[in-house]
């Protein structure tokens, strides 16, 4: 099956009310019960997080750097004016579900993808200007393969230097809104440049994709927007320039230009990165007509390297030198 369409047979869920959080509860997956007048589905009101754990081969379950996903939620609810989820709720709700359908994970290459997700739940049509008191908090686990199942390929990004992803607020927050505001411009692409995704350079400035961030290998620095709002900071993101300044790389966050894009494709190399795929290098560009290859056009030495860091850490093959690398308790069973 396709990337997250596979679903574990547990999930977890908590609802906030009167200012109180429930008591996490462990059910089979099903239907959510929900009025039609529930404020996320007029307003928006949700937010949403990815992260994964992985099967060693000492049998033991163990989650990639839980703490930033858990922060970023909570920082996407905040933005929201969403109940904000205590991280030692989050936490337990996340040990408790992987621990759950520890038999259902898949061995390597495969994984356990995690996705909690929060609903403004107030049954109020009229509440456009008003917070939602209520929310409902879930978490829905999907055993998951290798993203990649014929082989990293290298991606086509078709450029717009016109149109934004998001506002430039708004970016940094993990909500559905952001994804569907960008979904009309990568179908386009797709179907009338066979671009995979669209890299969003409103005026000019290069920022991120639809789905996930944008870093550029050039002389031994890596080059990516900088963390002001209008983009999402990912996790994996976050990994690699640690990983890259390991490997005696500098790097660069900050403001560029399309132009000093362009300038350096032909000596570059490119990724996008985000938790689903981990890395995906960019083999070409479109602008204005024109394709522009990245390099020589195929994967990158130093992108695939640092996903073979990232992948090793993540799976048990090397050491964890960071102590991003969590053991679910045993408790949690």
């Amino acid at each position: 099956m396709a990337f997250g369409e596979e679903f574990a047979s547990r999930m977890i869920r908590s609802s906030f009310q009167d200012g109180t959080w429930r008591t996490p509860e462990l059910t089979d997956v099903e239907p959510i019960p929900m009025h039609p007048s529930a404020h996320v589905l007029h307003y928006s009101s949700t937010c949403f997080e990815g992260m994964k754990a992985y099967r060693w081969k000492d049998g033991a379950v163990r989650l990639f750097r839980p703490e930033r996903n858990i922060a970023r939620l909570q920082a996407s609810a905040r933005s929201l004016c969403l109940p904000v989820p205590p991280s030692e709720l989050l936490l337990e709700m996340i040990h408790r579900s992987v621990a759950s359908v520890t038999d259902e994970i898949p061995a390597e290459p495969g994984s356990l993808y995690i996705r909690p997700t929060l609903l403004g739940m107030d049954s109020n049509i009229g509440g456009a200007g008003t917070p939602s008191d209520s929310a409902l908090l879930f978490i829905l686990l999907s055993p998951v393969g290798d993203y990649f199942t014929g082989g990293v390929r290298p991606l086509t990004l078709l450029i717009d230097d016109k149109n934004m992803r998001s506002t430039p607020r708004f970016g940094q927050v993990k909500t559905g809104g952001n994804y569907a505001a960008a979904l009309g411009a990568v179908v386009e692409a797709r179907n009338t440049y066979q671009a995979d995704q669209v890299l969003f350079c409103p005026n000019g400035d290069v920022q991120e994709t639809g789905a996930a961030n944008f870093l550029m290998i050039h002389d031994r620095t890596i080059l990516t927007k900088k963390l002001d709002g209008t983009v999402l900071p990912g996790v994996t993101r976050d990994s690699i320039l640690t990983l890259a300044q390991d490997m005696g790389l500098k790097v660069n966050e900050t403001h560029y230009t399309v132009e000093q894009l362009l300038e350096r494709l032909p000596e570059a190399e490119a990724m996008l990165t985000g938790t689903a795929a981990v890395i995906s290098p960019v083999g070409q560009m479109i602008f204005n007509g024109e394709t522009i290859p990245v390099g020589n056009g195929q994967p990158g030495e130093l992108t695939m390297a640092l996903r073979q860091r990232l992948t090793d850490i993540q799976r048990g093959h090397s050491e964890d030198r960071h102590g991003w690398v969590k053991t679910i308790p045993a408790s949690a069973s």
